[in-house]
């Protein structure tokens, strides 16, 4: 009989973990989750299996997630859309990221940068927004599809400064900036490696970055708060969650694990050569943070009338 117990209660974890991805091969998530996820198995004993699920915007990994067996065998490496934003902007994706996810820990941030093209009549935030207001709805905003980080990043300048612009949204971020570029439209808010580069040539020109802290890509360039937007803030982080009703002794576990891993500097420098930057919390920190960033883009998006529609 002594036998029995330690025989039927297995210590986490006791067979291979799947992370869900809520995005294609290829872009900042999937190379996090790469990043880490042999380390994250060496540090279980356990082999950790990436599974893209792109779909509705990174829904479909959440509602996967939502549904799965609370275990922590399955996890959920997602970004904002997923934990905070897509409840909001779509019907029925499935899931409640408050109240269906167990989180575990922030992974990574990622700042934008709000890029114009070198003949707007602006070289600051606040000339922008003095431009914007003598010129309403006249000045042209490009993002790679409705609801997007990028398209809400200017609904919230739009909110915070008072302006009006004009939205021209495409299918994807690369025709977006290329028609920025070309001058057909004004500006965009995008990720820097994909606007340094152009920078550079003299194609666009920067003003700012959306995070609260400036950026390590761009340290010259002033927060979108300190150049002249008190409050504006839109940081596209990552975060590790499970299911909710996870054991608190599991979610614990893959903390620990996760927080160390994001502290190593090859994987500092791994994340970094993405795009973004390291950042781990405790789980209760990140689920202040889901609630705070749902609560926030829930109300942009029905006081803008955001729609995907």
């Amino acid at each position: 009989m002594l036998l029995v117990g330690p025989a039927c209660a297995q210590t986490f974890p006791s067979k291979p973990l799947r992370i869900l991805i809520g995005a294609a091969p290829g872009g900042g998530l999937d190379a996090t989750a790469r990043a880490i996820h042999e380390k994250l198995s060496a540090a279980l004993g356990q082999p950790v299996v990436i599974d893209n699920r792109p779909g509705a915007a990174g829904s479909l990994a959440g509602e996967i997630l939502a549904k799965a067996p609370p275990d922590g065998y399955t996890l959920c490496l997602g970004a904002i859309g997923t934990f905070a934003v897509n409840y909001s902007l779509y019907k029925n994706i499935g899931y409640h990221p408050l109240k269906d996810l167990a989180p575990i820990t922030m992974m990574a941030e990622a700042t934008n940068v709000l890029v114009l093209h070198p003949g707007v009549a602006a070289n600051n935030v606040k000339e922008l927004i003095a431009l914007a207001r003598a010129q309403p709805k006249r000045i042209t905003y490009g993002s790679g599809g409705a609801g997007n980080a990028p398209h809400l990043a200017a609904a919230l300048l739009e909110s915070l400064a008072k302006i009006e612009l004009v939205h021209v949204p495409y299918k994807g971020a690369a025709p977006a900036m290329l028609d920025v570029m070309g001058g057909r439209v004004a500006m965009i808010f995008t990720a820097p490696p994909a606007a340094v580069p152009h920078l550079k040539t003299g194609r666009l020109k920067a003003i700012a970055v959306t995070t609260l802290k400036r950026s390590a890509f761009l340290p010259e360039l002033p927060t979108m708060s300190e150049a002249g937007v008190p409050g504006y803030e839109v940081n596209n982080w990552y975060a590790m969650a499970a299911t909710v009703g996870t054991p608190v002794s599991t979610i614990a576990r893959l903390n620990k694990d996760l927080v160390a891993i994001l502290g190593m500097a090859d994987v500092k420098q791994a994340l970094f050569h993405q795009g973004v930057e390291a950042a781990s919390s405790t789980p209760d920190t990140l689920a202040r943070h889901m609630k705070s960033e749902f609560e926030k883009w829930s109300a942009l998006i029905v006081k803008s009338k955001i729609t995907t529609e």
